[in-house]
């Protein structure tokens, strides 16, 4: 499942605070930033809808003259999608940011060279060249995957049992953590596919004592993963992506207790630098996948404004979803923060310890 498709069942948002609050539109056929934004789709208009916020916050606190910002609302439909940043376009506007979805930013990417340049907030759905003109940048778990990987071999581990369940994501979390753990040079010593049902869940401890593995990866999200978390025991190392930290809750982490993950500086690190700069939405109004979305926005506008600087090119912005640089195919990689639950709460985890 689609880390998007988890807002179906997400609460209501309330507005963040009095800054994120609606702008006037500049001028027709005025010089602007378009922000492409699914804010006519239900499945979408949550996390849409805190992306916004998120970019009129660093708007508000950039506090600088340039180019004003304009919202462009659109559906989830790609071919709507395209018509409307053509009438973006049409407008004047000089940096397009969006669109949201992955098929979005397929029909999109499937145009051709872009007119002005643009950061999509999610990957196309194909691993593909990218057009010139279009930059991608989002939240997509599989780099965190991919991420884990690395820290865990740099803990010396070298054999690990990977735990999924059947849903796509927690599939494509599993490949990615395995491509990145082979290609330096360790062993995949089990994959352990599990549900919920007990008795599938019991075969767990086994299965890693079975398979002699040093470290566990745990491709799941948070209510199965403490379920698992459960059955593993307290000798192997385990480790997993943000989406194991899904709540604010002290007693949605306890049974988690232990488990090393990697998430965002805006989630862990309230002191950085970067995250003490902007206004953070009360979490009673904003769940915390919510507030993912919010600080990406923040994050996207700030890119926005080095490309539109730096013409097109970026080398280095400590953003508070992680510190962000940009590769060859003008993708903007993302470095989360590595933590650990310990005791209902969360601490950053420092990779130098063995």
């Amino acid at each position: 499942m689609s880390l998007l498709l988890t807002l179906l069942y997400l609460a209501a948002l309330a507005p963040a605070n009095a800054a994120a609050e609606d702008q006037p539109a500049p001028a027709a056929y005025t010089p602007h930033i378009a922000v492409l934004l699914p804010t006519r789709s239900g499945p979408f208009v949550r996390a849409a809808d805190a992306v916004r916020r998120g970019v009129w916050e660093a708007q508000r606190v950039q506090d600088e003259p340039g180019l004003p910002i304009a919202l462009y609302a659109t559906s989830d439909d790609p071919q709507d999608v395209t018509r409307v940043y053509q009438d973006a376009i049409g407008k004047q506007a000089r940096f397009v940011i969006g669109p949201l979805t992955r098929s979005a930013v397929s029909a999109l990417a499937a145009t051709g060279a872009l007119p002005v340049p643009t950061l999509a907030l999610n990957a196309p759905e194909t691993d593909i060249s990218l057009p010139a003109g279009l930059f991608v940048f989002g939240l997509q778990v599989e780099h965190e995957a991919r991420h884990v990987a690395g820290l865990a071999r740099a803990q010396g581990l070298g054999r690990a049992l990977v735990v999924f369940s059947q849903n796509t994501l927690s599939r494509r979390l599993a490949q990615s953590f395995a491509e990145e753990w082979t290609s330096h040079g360790a062993e995949i010593a089990r994959e352990e596919e599990i549900s919920a049902d007990p008795s599938v869940l019991g075969e767990l401890r086994e299965a890693a004592t079975a398979a002699g593995a040093d470290v566990v990866f745990l491709a799941l999200d948070a209510q199965l993963g403490r379920l698992a978390r459960s059955y593993l025991g307290q000798s192997v190392p385990i480790y997993g992506t943000s989406l194991l930290h899904a709540g604010f809750e002290p007693l949605a982490r306890i049974d988690l207790n232990g488990v090393v993950f990697v998430d965002m500086p805006w989630l862990l690190q309230p002191d950085h630098p970067a995250v003490l700069s902007y206004a953070h939405p009360d979490a009673s109004l904003m769940p915390m996948e919510m507030q993912r979305f919010y600080a990406m926005g923040i994050d996207a506008y700030r890119i926005a404004l080095d490309l539109i600087r730096m013409e097109a090119s970026l080398t280095s912005l400590d953003g508070v979803t992680g510190r962000i640089t940009m590769d060859r195919d003008s993708r903007l990689l993302r470095e989360p923060v590595a933590a650990q639950f310990v005791q209902g709460t969360t601490r950053v985890f420092d990779a130098r310890q063995p």
